[in-house]
C-alpha cells in the first residue's frame, strides 16, 4: 500500500488526523478503500492494496499508526460481523469498502480468554464466554485456545456454572465440536453431565438448546464417520481411529449416559412440544442423529424406548402445530428414519426359541386368545391353526413379514383383548370352510401397508409430504383388519375367497390412505368401519378393468423392490453430478432467516460442488458470466457439514433483480423455487432461489441426500422420477414373461430336502 502521508513504500495509505480522532479523506487524490479503527477508538481512512496478504496488511498497518508492539500481535476484524479477515476474504472485505477493526491477533485473544476463565468474577466470566463462543469457530483461534488447556477451563465453567453464563459456555463446546479436532479429551463424565443439564427441570431454554446439540454432536461422531483411512477391524467390531481423533464417541456412548440419566430420553421427546422452535428443532434433530446411528447392540432397546415414549404421536402433533419451514425437513428425516426401522423390523426373522421378546409376544396373544391346545388325530399338537395361520411353523408363518407382523398382530389384540377373543371365538364356531383366517389375514395386512407405504430396503425414494398415517402404522393395521373381518362376514366368504377379499382390502387401503397429509383421522376411521360392502366391490371392479393382477403377485412385488432400489441410485447420482457441474441462482431475500453471513450485494450467486463432497464453493456477481471448470472462479465456500437442513419455499427475488428480469415473480410471498441452507441455531448460510424447476429439485435433492443424516425426497419431481424408472424397468423385466404367456406363481413351496447327500450341482451354462 501507499501512503498519502509518503510514508516510504508502504502500500497502505492513511490519510492526516484530525482532532476528532477521524481522518479525512486523502488530499493525495488516492481513494480509500477501508475504515480502520484502532484499539484505541481512533478511526482511521486506509487504501489497501487487495494483492497483499492479510498478515501484510496488518504489519503495514501498524508501521504507518506506529503502534510499538510486533505486528503479529494485531489482526483485522470486519466491525460488524466480528468476522477474523484473512486471505481469503481480504479482497472481498476490499471490495465491499467494509468496516474494519484492528484488535488483538487470535492466539492473543486466545490467551487473555483462557486467563479469565479461571476468574470468579461472574460480569468477567459472562464477558469472556460470550467473546469465546463467536471466535472458537476461528482455527487459529480454537488451535491456540486448545493448545493452552482452554478446554479444560471451559468444562470447568460447565460443571460449576448455571444460567446465562452455562449457556455461553455450552454454546461455545458446541462451536468447538465443528472442527474435526480439539475435543478427543472429553470423557463419558462430561457427556453425562450433558444429559444431567438436558433432563434437569430447572434448565433454562438458552441452556438446553446448546446441550442438545452436543449430544447431537457426540452421537455423529462415530468411528465410521471418520474422514480419510481407518486401521483395519475385525466385522464385529467398529472400525480403530487414533487415540487423539474426534470420532471416537458415537451412539453407544451418549445412550449408555442417557440410561444413567433417568428421564433423558423422555424429557427430548417431551421438548418436541415446546413453544421455543429451536428447542423443538435441536430436540427433533438428536432424534433423527440418533436413529441415524443406532448400532445392531442397542437397536432392540433404543427402539422398544422411543416406541413406549410415543416419539410418534409428539411427532405428529409437530405436524400439525408447526408453521415454520425449519420444522419441516426434520420431520421428513423422522419420517425416512421410521421407514428404515419399519423396514428392518419386517426383515427380522420371527425367532420365538432365540429371542424371549418374540416368545413372550406369541405367548400373550395366545393367553389373549383364551384358547386351549388340542391334540389331532395323528397326534399333532393344534395351537396356532386356531388363530388362523395355515400350520404351526410359526417361524414360517412369519417369514415374509417378520417381527413387524408380530408386532402388528400383537397390537391388534392389546388394543382390545376381549374383543380379539370373542372374534377368535366366533371364527371357530362356523364351519371350517367358513372360517376367516385371522393371523394370515392380518400378515396380508401388514403386506399391503407395505407396499402402499414402500417400505422396501432403506433407498432414497421416501416421501415429499407429512404421512402422520404412516406413523400410526399400528392403529391402521388394527382398522384395515376390522374392515377385512367384516368384508369376510358381509360377503359370506369361505376359504377360497381369502384373495378375494384381499384384494377388496387393498382397493380399500388405495383409497382411504390417499391425501392423507390433508385428511383428518376420523375420516379415515369412516372409510374403514362404515364403508359397505357393495360400494368397495364396484370400486374394485372398476379397477381391476384398469389394472392387471399381476402386479399383485409376490414375486413381482419383490422385483419392484429391488428395481425402486436401483432407479432411487441411480437418480441419486444423478442429482450429485448435477451439484458437482454447478448451477446459478438468485440470491433470494428472506427476512425469517438471520445468519453469519452478510446479505450479498450482487443479484447472482453460481454454486459448485468440490469433488470431495465437503464444500459448496460459490462466488457473487451482478451478471451471469462463463464459469470456468475447477474452483479458481470460486472463491468463497459453506461447508456441507454446517448445513443441519434444506428448508424450501424460504425468500423472494430481490427487488433489483426483479426489475432486470421480467420472468420473475413479484409477489411478495417466497417463491416457490427458493431454498435456505439453514444451520441448526445461526439461522441461513445461504438463501437462493433456482432459475426453474428443474434446477431446484436437483438441487434440494442433491443436498438432502449429501447429508449424513437424511436421504428424504423434497420434490414431486424427484420422487416421480423414481417411481417411472421403477414403473419401466418393471415392464421392460415382464415383457418377455407376457409375451411368452408364463404364469408367474404367487409364491414358490420349497420341495423336501434329498433323502440323503449321493448328489451333486450341476454346472449351469
Amino acid at each position: 500500500m501507499s501512503s498519502g502521508n509518503h510514508l516510504g513504500a508502504s502500500r497502505t495509505t492513511l490519510t492526516p488526523s484530525t482532532t476528532n480522532g477521524t481522518l479525512p479523506k486523502s488530499s493525495g487524490g488516492l481513494v480509500p478503500t477501508n475504515s480502520v479503527t484502532t484499539k484505541e477508538g481512533i478511526t482511521v481512512r486506509a487504501r489497501i492494496d487487495p494483492t497483499l496478504t492479510a498478515e501484510d496488511v496488518v504489519r503495514q498497518l501498524c508501521v504507518n499508526l506506529k503502534v510499538t508492539d510486533p505486528a503479529t500481535h494485531f489482526a483485522l476484524r470486519d466491525r460488524d460481523t466480528d468476522e477474523l479477515v484473512i486471505n481469503d476474504n481480504l479482497r472481498k472485505k476490499i471490495k465491499n469498502k467494509v468496516h474494519l477493526r484492528l484488535v488483538n491477533a487470535p492466539h492473543i485473544e486466545a490467551a487473555e480468554i483462557v486467563q479469565k476463565l479461571t476468574y470468579r468474577d461472574e460480569k468477567t466470566l459472562r464477558l469472556s464466554l460470550f467473546s469465546l463462543q463467536k471466535f472458537i469457530k476461528e482455527e487459529t483461534f480454537a488451535q491456540e485456545f486448545i493448545n493452552r488447556d482452554g478446554l479444560q477451563a471451559l468444562v470447568h465453567v460447565i460443571y460449576t456454572e448455571h444460567g446465562n453464563t452455562l449457556a455461553y459456555a455450552l454454546t461455545a463446546v458446541q462451536n468447538l465440536m465443528d472442527l474435526d479436532y480439539g475435543w478427543s479429551t472429553l470423557n463419558d463424565e462430561f457427556i453425562f453431565k450433558i444429559v444431567q443439564i438436558l433432563a434437569s427441570p430447572h434448565s433454562l431454554i438458552n441452556v438446553c438448546r446448546p446441550a442438545t446439540a452436543i449430544l447431537k454432536k457426540f452421537v455423529e461422531a462415530d468411528p465410521a464417520n471418520a474422514p480419510g483411512p481407518v486401521m483395519a477391524s475385525s466385522s464385529r467390531s467398529p472400525p480403530q481411529v487414533p487415540l487423539d481423533s474426534v470420532y471416537r464417541f458415537g451412539f453407544q456412548c451418549v445412550f449408555e449416559q442417557m440410561q444413567r440419566g433417568k428421564g433423558s430420553l423422555e424429557t427430548v421427546i417431551n421438548r418436541l412440544g415446546s413453544a421455543d422452535t429451536a428447542m423443538a428443532l435441536n430436540s427433533l434433530m438428536l432424534i433423527n442423529s440418533l436413529l441415524s446411528h443406532v448400532d445392531d447392540a442397542r437397536w432392540d432397546e433404543f427402539i422398544s424406548e422411543l416406541e413406549q415414549l410415543n416419539v410418534r404421536k409428539a411427532v405428529i402433533r409437530l405436524m400439525s402445530s408447526h408453521v415454520i419451514d425449519e420444522l419441516t425437513s426434520c420431520i421428513l428425516d423422522f419420517q425416512a428414519n421410521i421407514v428404515r426401522v419399519t423396514y428392518r423390523k419386517k426383515t427380522t426373522l420371527v425367532e420365538p426359541q432365540a429371542e424371549p421378546t418374540h416368545d413372550s409376544l406369541l405367548q400373550y396373544i395366545w393367553d389373549s386368545s383364551k384358547l386351549h391346545e388340542e391334540v389331532d388325530p395323528d397326534g399333532q399338537v393344534v395351537k396356532w391353526k386356531k388363530l388362523g395361520f395355515s400350520s404351526e411353523n410359526i417361524i414360517e408363518e412369519f417369514q415374509e413379514v417378520g417381527l413387524l407382523g408380530l408386532d402388528c398382530l400383537s397390537n391388534f389384540v392389546q388394543n382390545d383383548p376381549e374383543v380379539f377373543s370373542k372374534i377368535v371365538l366366533e371364527q371357530l364356531s362356523r364351519p371350517e370352510e367358513r372360517r376367516c383366517p385371522i393371523a394370515r389375514a392380518s400378515n396380508e395386512i401388514v403386506e399391503l401397508l407395505s407396499e402402499h407405504w414402500a417400505i422396501f430396503a432403506p433407498a432414497y425414494s421416501t416421501p415429499t409430504t407429512f404421512q402422520p398415517f404412516f406413523l400410526n402404522f399400528y392403529k391402521v393395521h388394527t382398522l384395515a383388519m376390522h374392515f377385512f373381518l367384516r368384508m369376510w362376514s358381509e360377503s359370506g366368504s369361505a376359504r377360497g375367497d381369502f384373495g378375494r377379499v384381499t384384494a377388496l382390502t387393498r382397493s380399500q387401503v388405495k383409497v382411504a390412505l390417499q391425501r392423507e397429509n390433508a385428511k383428518p383421522w376420523h375420516v379415515l376411521e369412516q372409510d374403514f368401519l362404515e364403508y359397505e360392502y357393495r360400494a368397495v366391490r364396484d370400486r374394485q371392479m372398476q379397477e381391476l378393468e384398469a389394472e392387471d393382477d399381476l402386479l399383485s403377485k409376490v414375486p413381482v412385488r419383490n422385483l419392484k423392490e429391488k428395481l425402486m432400489r436401483e432407479s432411487a441410485e441411480f437418480v441419486r447420482q444423478q442429482r450429485v453430478q448435477c451439484l458437482l457441474q454447478g448451477a446459478w441462482f438468485i440470491n433470494g431475500v428472506s427476512p425469517a432467516h438471520t445468519g453469519t453471513l452478510k446479505r450479498p450485494n450482487a443479484p447472482w450467486r453460481f454454486i459448485r460442488l468440490d469433488n470431495g463432497y465437503k464444500y459448496l464453493h460459490y462466488v457473487d456477481s451482478p451478471a451471469k458470466f462463463e464459469v470456468r471448470s475447477g474452483l479458481e472462479d470460486l472463491p468463497d465456500r459453506i461447508e456441507i457439514a454446517a448445513i443441519s437442513q434444506i428448508a424450501t419455499g424460504t425468500c423472494t427475488p430481490p427487488s433489483s433483480a426483479v426489475h432486470n428480469h421480467v420472468d420473475l415473480p413479484t409477489s411478495p410471498t417466497p417463491s416457490p423455487l427458493s431454498f435456505s441452507l439453514l444451520t441448526a441455531n445461526e439461522g441461513s448460510l445461504a438463501d437462493e432461489i433456482a432459475t426453474d424447476q428443474s434446477a431446484w429439485a436437483d438441487w434440494t435433492d442433491g443436498l438432502n441426500m449429501l447429508r449424513r443424516d437424511s436421504g428424504h425426497v423434497t420434490s414431486d419431481e424427484t420422487a416421480g422420477y423414481i417411481k417411472a424408472l421403477t414403473e419401466i424397468g418393471l415392464k421392460i423385466k415382464l415383457l418377455d414373461l407376457t409375451g411368452e404367456k408364463v404364469d408367474i406363481p404367487s409364491g414358490l413351496v420349497a420341495g423336501p430336502p434329498p433323502s440323503n447327500t449321493d448328489f451333486f450341482f450341476s454346472d449351469l451354462l
